[in-house]
């Protein structure tokens, strides 16, 4: 403690004359440790004589056994230091015998005590209790009085003449908000306000009247602890148990006994529950025994090496394989993540290098498996001229690289563990096994040294305090956008890692789809953990495990010679003491992988207020650390004003065969965090039989043809924000050819591309026929986001320019049909009352199955002409893309694939197909190339994705989750439609973000009508605006009526209109989760709703039509129209709009046909009686013999029984919705009865 900053309270300052005692002091019967108050010289400032005539007047007293003259203040020279600024009272053990100006601070003494009368003033006789002394009969306290020395003074100290020792009570002392604190030489006494933090308590002594009393039967400590252990909480020992990335309760709790590390809390960690995570990761069968002695004695003698490798899944920095490096002598290990095996060699030169560098040690000998990427001319000739020995393992026997592939198991089941606790895809492997490499290297103890791999190498006790749970969610404070005044001023995201190059956290934005490096985050630990949505093999911790093609076997029965021999190899892996590989819960070591773009953060300030950041500074990247782990770091750039992104960025772009140059930074390849710096991430996930390496023989990259640029700046993909969630990629989609060129994502999406048509066969290289023409070709590109607006997939489509093309010569039908909005809706709802599961899957590259029979000739795709034939064109043997008659082809080909399996088409609705088994129907419903379907019967699913796999290329989404824009979930009571994603994604383009909220869509009071006068709006910005509301009432039927009033002043809309327009982004911004809710329970019958709004449009005062379709609980289809004829009468506008909406119920009548069901007299509410008379007789000749004749099929086919016509109160009149504005009451009441709802 430092003494400088924390005045110490001074005691007597006397030269008394100190000798041995036999016996400690004991006060109340109990036996304290007496302290006493260690004698100081001190500058007398008296004169001499002054002072002998004060030591004269002291013997007269003290020969005074009845205490008189005590009106004699002795005043004791003190060191002039006040008392306010006085924190602690220092004293050592010594034993004097009759003491004068000595105290012990005795925590068992009840009061302040002395037998020296002499010392008091103000002294007061009192008749006082009997005190016990150890050994003696005891005294009586006959007195009490203050002891001062001019500085300070002690009040109540009771005198017993027969108490041979001055006692200061601690308990006393507390009394007056002073406390005090023991170690093993001082015993302070600290000013009031003093607190401890509860982390640094291991016992309490709870106070018993005026001593301090311990139940000795409540404390339970291991028996190997030398002093007491608090118990932590099951929660706080689960959260510690993630925090050291799922390290096992024996190894915690040896960190705390034998302060192995520091900032860990000094309790005994255990839980009454098992970890699942652990139970997932870790499962293993029993372990051998290695061997005992080591004879290697320095860092950097012996390094063990093994690569593990490919993934079935490609990392979101598209890595494959993972790099292991582990230093014999401390356990210490470095990882790093390739995409190749051919990467390996150039990577171990630079590592070894630059960790001899940093370390000044020498790399003495190499120990590895016979693999090529390790036993090559290139890596031989680097370890001959360095003069580092090699040693391998016998062929086929992987436990002689025992420490290497112990450390991969260990790596692995710390990932599985850590991917499962955290619920996070799989695709996150690589920052799992980073972080997991981080916390063990500063966790898990050397068996035979008993110290942290961290200890061992630098030399001093790790900080993992800072350490926080991976994959919990963070709030991240938002320091680079323009917030307005009530915005949020934090994102949220979840937890990735440790930055390598700045003292601070990696976290995922999900805000801004980011990898950033912050310190401004707070942690939400105890929301852990996220829970995350997607297909089930982004998921699949079994897939993932055997697809690292590394042996995870058990190390037995190996009699090993010693580490530095040349022979057999040990196994010398980070054992418990049993010898077992793995105990109770093997540890675990996540490193950070090398694809994190960095974060335009502010760096860490050395003020800043939170404690955890400051715990973070003291270990984070300390000055000469190295790095444990593998990292890319960027070359720096000749161009000061130009940042160039790391070279693992370039590898995509450049020779497939060239070797990426991985560059640690010089001065932090062995640092104490892992190098995360990496400016574009880029992900491949792929599942099924869809390929995961996108880069082809077939179009190689020195094949392409363009204005590839050798160096990639930022400034080129400034707007390429990355997208991690769900491990997902986000990028700027490219205008041209030119700037697809600049990414490697969107070259790899264009090689994958034309890998397809050299699958199916689509094309033919050849010399264009004389007579013919070439229909030129250009590439389209698109971001496939999901439910949640993520993008899943960067997708490069290579279209022909069909608009060159002439009906009659280059093609005849073109026609194919689609799914329309209310056909799908129907069938969700249909799915809904039948409680059976929708499933989605779509077909790759479908235009590309169908075979084509005209001669039909493409010029080759821009950027990947043939280098020999620049001049030849191809001759299409299948549909492509672009063509007037592919989509057609493609629909005879998909539709015949499955009549040809025993299914049905629907005889109104030709996208829909229907298969019946007994009692069981299977349902698909096509929209191109997307496909839904669900049964209810879950092995008529099956068989119907083998009969689709059959045929095509497929890719199986599991249940539906996102269709044309909608997101819909299957909860357990039902099917909740929504586009909540796209709301956001309009608020966004149309910067409304910040709007304020309304609680309706438009105006009661304030009608739209024309604006001749008014100012002028950018007319592309108002269509642009009307265009996607429209697409939003696909599953907002609230907006539409406002949304249809906008679109009538399309051709000139005036600021009137645009605000208008705007109101409706409000009430969006209010209500963005709305959407249409489709419950399990309840009938299935059809019935509608039919209104109008009578002379309603401002423009030429014609009614508007408005109407809604139900199915049971279920709205499957509204309108809104305004009608074609100036309506004379009420009446006759009601009657048109009931005309209108019997054409809906009757194309629902023979669309449910196919599903089984025949629905007559379908009941259609109206709450206008004349038009129900008019509907059943020409009664009113006057007002209704101008009605145009196509409206009176209303009347037949009431007389047909297929409808019947209603009366309902306009209060309950349902379709008003759509033909008028209302007041927020009646508004709510509208949408909560159609079945919008705000689902959770």
């Amino acid at each position: 403690m430092n003494q400088s900053h924390s005045p110490v309270l001074r005691h007597f300052n006397r030269n008394n004359s100190v000798s041995n005692f036999s016996r400690n002091v004991q006060v109340n019967s109990f036996k304290p440790r007496a302290l006493m108050v260690r004698n100081q010289k001190f500058e007398n400032n008296l004169d001499p004589k002054l002072e002998e005539r004060f030591s004269t007047l002291r013997r007269k007293q003290l020969m005074n056994a009845n205490g008189r003259n005590n009106s004699y203040q002795h005043q004791n020279l003190m060191n002039e230091t006040n008392f306010q600024n006085i924190q602690y009272q220092q004293v050592t053990i010594v034993r004097p015998r009759r003491p004068i100006n000595s105290w012990f601070v005795d925590s068992g003494c009840s009061r302040h005590m002395t037998g020296n009368h002499a010392l008091l003033q103000d002294f007061k006789l009192k008749n006082g209790t009997h005190v016990a002394f150890g050994g003696d009969a005891g005294g009586k306290i006959t007195g009490e009085g203050t002891v001062s020395n001019g500085v300070i003074s002690f009040d109540k100290v009771n005198y017993c003449a027969q108490l041979n020792f001055n006692l200061l009570s601690v308990s006393q002392i507390c009394d007056k908000s002073y406390s005090t604190l023991f170690d093993d030489s001082f015993c302070y006494i600290l000013k009031p306000g003093f607190k401890i933090d509860n982390e640094w308590v291991v016992v309490k002594a709870p106070r018993d009247r005026d001593v301090y009393k311990l139940d000795m039967s409540q404390i339970d400590a291991e028996t190997e602890t030398t002093c007491l252990i608090a118990h932590a909480s099951n929660d706080e020992s689960q959260l510690w148990h993630r925090r050291l990335g799922h390290s096992n309760f024996r190894n915690m709790n040896r960190l705390v006994s034998g302060n192995h590390a520091v900032g860990i809390p000094s309790k005994k960690f255990s839980t009454t529950d098992l970890c699942p995570a652990c139970l997932k990761g870790k499962q293993h069968r029993m372990s051998f025994k290695s061997k005992q002695e080591n004879s290697i004695s320095k860092p950097l003698q012996m390094l063990h090496m093994d690569l593990f490798g490919p993934t079935n899944v490609q990392s979101i920095g598209k890595k494959s394989y993972c790099f292991v490096i582990i230093d014999d002598f401390t356990r210490f290990s470095w990882v790093y993540f390739l995409h190749a095996k051919s990467e390996t060699a150039e990577l171990l030169k630079e590592f070894i290098i630059k960790v001899e560098n940093q370390l000044e040690c020498k790399v003495k000998v190499l120990r590895s498996d016979n693999g090529t990427e390790f036993k090559n001319a290139n890596v031989d000739l680097f370890c001959a001229e360095k003069g580092i020995a090699r040693q391998f393992s016998a062929p086929r026997t992987p436990q002689q690289n025992g420490v290497a592939e112990r450390k991969n198991r260990t790596l692995i089941e710390a990932a599985r563990s850590m991917l499962a606790d955290a619920k996070i895809p799989i695709t996150f492997w690589d920052e799992a096994i980073a972080t997991a490499c981080f916390v063990q290297n500063r966790t898990l103890l050397v068996q035979d040294k008993q110290k942290t791999s961290y200890e061992l190498l630098f030399g001093r006790k790790p900080n993992i305090s800072y350490l926080k749970a991976f994959g919990c969610p963070v709030s991240i404070l938002n320091l680079n956008d323009h917030l307005g005044k009530f915005e949020s001023k934090s994102d949220d995201g979840f937890f990735l890692g440790y930055s390598s190059v700045s003292k601070a956290y990696r976290v995922f934005n999900s805000k801004t789809n980011t990898v950033i490096e912050t310190i401004n985050v707070k942690f939400l630990e105890n929301s852990f953990p996220l829970v995350a949505h997607g297909p089930e093999w982004l998921f699949d911790l079994d897939s993932l495990s055997k697809s690292f093609n590394t042996n995870l076997f058990d190390f037995s029965g190996i009699t090993n010679k010693e580490s530095g021999d040349l022979g057999c190899f040990s196994d010398d892996s980070d054992n418990d003491e049993d010898g077992n590989l793995n105990s109770e819960y093997p540890f675990m070591s996540f490193h950070n992988p090398d694809h994190v773009k960095s974060s335009q953060d502010p760096g860490p300030s050395g003020s800043h207020e939170d404690q955890e950041s400051n715990n973070l500074e003291e270990d984070v990247n300390p000055q000469g650390s190295p790095n444990d782990g593998g990292s890319v770091q960027n070359q720096p750039s000749s161009d000061p004003n130009v940042e160039v992104v790391p070279e693992s960025f370039d590898y995509f772009i450049n020779s497939p065969d060239q070797v990426p140059n991985f560059t640690p930074h010089t001065s932090t390849i062995l640092q104490d965090l892992p190098n995360l710096n990496t400016s574009n991430l880029e992900s491949q996930v792929q599942g099924g039989d869809i390929p995961i390496h996108r880069i082809h023989k077939k179009h190689p990259v020195s094949q392409i043809i363009g204005p590839l640029n050798q160096r990639t700046t930022r400034s080129q993909t400034e707007q390429a924000n990355v997208c991690l969630y769900s491990c997902f990629l986000s990028h700027v989609v490219p205008k041209n050819i030119s700037e697809a060129l600049k990414d490697n994502s969107w070259i790899e999406a264009m090689q994958e591309e034309l890998l397809q048509f050299r699958k199916q066969e689509v094309w033919k290289l050849v010399d264009l026929p004389e007579g013919e023409n070439a229909i030129g070709t250009r590439w389209l590109y698109k971001n496939k986001p999901d439910e949640r607006g993520i993008v899943v997939r960067n997708k490069a489509r290579l279209i022909a320019q069909g608009y060159t093309q002439e009906e009659g010569i280059d093609y005849e039908e073109v026609f194919a049909p689609v799914a329309r909005l209310e056909a799908i809706r129907v069938f969700l709802a249909y799915a809904s009352f039948m409680k059976f599961k929708v499933f989605q899957m779509d077909v790759k590259g479908a235009f590309l199955y169908g075979p084509i029979t005209d001669d039909v000739y493409v010029r080759q795709p821009p950027g990947f002409e043939d280098p020999d034939y620049p001049h030849r064109v191809y001759k299409l043997s299948k549909a492509l893309y672009g063509l007037h008659q592919a989509p057609r082809i493609w629909y005879e080909t998909l539709s015949k694939h499955v009549l040809e399996h025993g299914f049905t088409r629907g005889q109104i609705d030709p996208t829909l197909f229907m298969k019946r088994e007994n009692d069981d129907l299977l349902c698909v419903q096509v929209y191109v190339d997307d496909i839904i379907f669900g049964s209810t019967s879950a092995s008529m699913c099956k068989e119907f994705e083998e009969i689709m796999k059959s045929r095509f290329q497929m890719s199986s989404m599991g249940e539906i989750n996102f269709f044309l824009g909608f997101k819909v979930k299957q909860s357990a009571d039902g099917i909740f439609i929504n586009q909540s994603k796209f709301v956001e994604k309009l608020l966004k383009k149309f910067k409304m973000q910040d709007c304020q909220t309304i609680r309706t869509p438009s105006d009661v009071n304030c009608k739209i009508q024309p604006d001749p006068k008014g100012k002028a709006v950018d007319q592309t910005l108002y269509r642009s605006m009307i265009g996607s509301l429209m697409y939003l009432t696909a599953s907002r039927p609230d907006i539409m009526y406002a949304v249809c009033v906008c679109a009538r002043y399309q051709s000139d809309p005036k600021e009137s209109h645009l605000v208008a327009v705007k109101r409706i982004f409000r009430y969006l911004k209010g209500k963005p989760n709305l959407g249409l809710w489709y419950p399990y329970e309840g009938n299935f019958e059809l019935y509608s709703y039919s209104d109008s709004d009578f002379g309603g449009c401002a423009l030429d005062r014609k009614s508007t039509t408005g109407g809604c379709q139900f199915l049971g609980p279920r709205l499957v289809s509204w309108q809104c129209k305004k009608q074609t004829n100036v309506s004379v009468s009420t009446a006759e506008a009601e009657y048109i709009a009931a005309s209108a909406g019997c054409s809906q119920v009757l194309w629902l009548q023979n669309q449910l046909l196919d599903y089984g069901f025949n629905f007559l007299k379908t009941p259609i509410y109206i709450d206008n009686t004349a038009a129900m008379f008019i509907t059943a007789n020409p009664v009113q000749h006057s007002k209704t013999k101008h009605i145009e004749i196509r409206y009176h099929f209303l009347r037949d086919n009431s007389e047909k029984g297929l409808i019947i016509l209603i009366k309902v109160h306009t209060d309950k009149q349902l379709a008003d919705l759509f033909t008028k504005s209302f007041l927020s009451g009646q508004f709510e009441f509208l949408i909560q009865s159609i079945g919008l709802i705000n689902h959770d």
